[in-house]
């Protein structure tokens, strides 16, 4: 009926620095009470050309920009969105079903961390320059924006993940479209609201709303958009690549991960365990670098399971506006459907299942009874070539296995197609190098989890990507770089 859909919010496309309706619109829930409460446009190929025109007639005022001036209106947007986080933080709550604690302490600051930190480093980049004076000549190099970048991120980090491309795409001088998930699109929305306060010209940031298959597919096969920066899933990585290759673009890819913990005998329990449920859990487990393997040292392995599950028992699963909460709803019905499914062909498969879903209990209030939760949950004796030991689940579900030496360890952590983030447990340094060394991981942390330099890169090994993220691989990716060659 008419007189509800007045009551929900309705977002519309943000092209030319202007709010744009659409002729249809979607579907968004909110997880936690699994109520529709927001319309998002269903773009295509129209509403994907209109942006992509926006963003090429602003480019060359933009581009001609100085590094100085970009850098200043990037943390104008930072201080304008750091005024509003709770505002935002609350906003990122409910659309996407995380915690108010993790929105609040973690998405939130890190969005405005990432103008922040580009609006830096972009003025600390020097080209380089060679002089070979037996030819009498002196090469050096420039470097110039690339042009339109297209954009497109997912629902797990909304503005936190959006804002990581945004950021060294506008820095650099291009201009943008993106495309936030359709599931969450509420503070990408609010954020087009402070562009022209913050002194963003109009079609530099464009946000088009919409699926992946109509929206992101235009954007993805658009002509004039040579640059695809993308975080998903390797399917969609997959269709990304064969689409966009006959127009030879450009692209960098942050897909899964299915993240060992390697914890041996000599490590610090103390600090392991916490950081451990921490790394398995955090966020629903519906972060990219989630931990979803981890293999204990044969010695420690039955204390560790122990302290780990009564750890685990302890996160609280609930609405997530209440601040005592550790663990919030998943992203969508689908979703849950299909985490809670690898729960059970686990089961199937004689694994034991130690706390959490079809063991515990899972108490909701009133009000967020139809919601999309899940408790933390430990699945022990499960085998290596399980599906819940090869596939990315990205829920709150970890698996806990036991290895006798090293050598074995790694094979083993190496024998999946993914090789994102890794961590390693124990006290012994010489050991620690050895491992960090033979993992097929993009990142390695050890002793700790998620500690971050953005200055450092960031991406996956084999099915976990292509590329790096991080200030001077982000400058290197949106940025042409030429080769000037003067003879005197």
């Amino acid at each position: 009926t008419m007189a509800h859909s007045k009551a929900l919010l309705v977002l519309e496309n943000f092209i030319g620095g202007r709010f744009v309706p659409c002729s249809s619109y979607i579907d968004s829930y909110n997880p936690s009470t699994g109520d529709v409460y927001c319309r998002v446009p269903d773009s295509g190929k129209e509403e994907v050309e209109a942006a992509v025109k926006a963003a090429k007639d602003a480019f060359p005022i933009w581009s001609s920009k100085s590094p100085l001036e970009r850098s200043q209106i990037l943390n104008k947007l930072a201080d304008l969105i750091e005024h509003d986080l709770e505002v935002f933080a609350q906003a990122e709550s409910k659309d996407q079903g995380k915690t108010i604690t993790f929105a609040r302490t973690v998405d939130i600051p890190r969005a405005v961390y990432n103008f922040r930190f580009f609006a830096s480093s972009i003025l600390h980049h020097v080209t380089e320059c060679t002089e070979v004076a037996t030819m009498g000549c002196v090469h050096y190099t420039s470097r110039a924006p690339v042009g339109v970048a297209g954009l497109i991120s997912p629902w797990n980090l909304p503005l936190y993940l959006l804002t990581w491309k945004i950021a060294p795409a506008i820095a650099c001088g291009n201009t943008v479209v993106a495309k936030p998930s359709e599931m969450t699109s509420v503070t990408a929305w609010m954020m087009c609201k402070l562009l022209e306060k913050a002194g963003v010209p109009p079609g530099v940031v464009n946000i088009v709303f919409g699926t992946g298959a109509k929206a992101g597919e235009a954007l993805v096969c658009h002509p004039e958009v040579p640059l695809i920066s993308f975080t998903g899933s390797t399917l969609t990585a997959q269709r990304i690549t064969e689409r966009s290759a006959p127009h030879c673009k450009r692209l960098s890819l942050e897909l899964g991960g299915k993240n060992p913990a390697i914890i041996f005998d000599d490590a610090d329990l103390s600090q392991c365990i916490p950081t451990t449920v921490r790394s398995s859990f955090a966020n629903q487990g519906e972060i990219c670098l989630c931990t979803s393997r981890i293999f204990v040292q044969r010695g420690i392995y039955n204390e560790f399971l122990k302290r780990f599950v009564a750890e685990a028992k302890k996160w609280k699963t609930g609405n997530p506006s209440d601040p005592t909460v550790n663990v919030g709803a998943l992203i969508s019905k689908e979703h849950l459907e299909k985490v809670r499914n690898y729960v059970k062909k686990a089961q199937a498969e004689g694994a034991r299942v130690l706390c959490g879903e079809g063991v515990d209990p899972l108490a909701l209030p009133p009000g967020n009874q139809k919601g999309y939760f899940m408790l933390p949950t430990v699945i022990a004796e499960v085998k290596d070539e399980s599906c819940c030991m090869q596939e990315e689940i990205f829920g709150p579900v970890t698996c806990v296995v036991a290895f006798d030496t090293e050598e074995e360890v790694i094979k083993r952590a190496n024998g999946v197609k993914y090789g994102l983030a890794a961590t390693v447990w124990s006290s012994n340094v010489g050991r620690v190098h050895r491992v960090a060394h033979r993992l097929q991981s993009g990142l390695v942390w050890t002793n700790c989890w998620l500690v971050r330099d953005l200055n450092l890169p960031f991406g996956g090994m084999k099915a976990s990507g292509i590329g790096r993220e991080g200030a001077k691989d982000s400058y290197e990716f949106f940025t042409e770089v030429k080769t000037i060659t003067i003879k005197h």
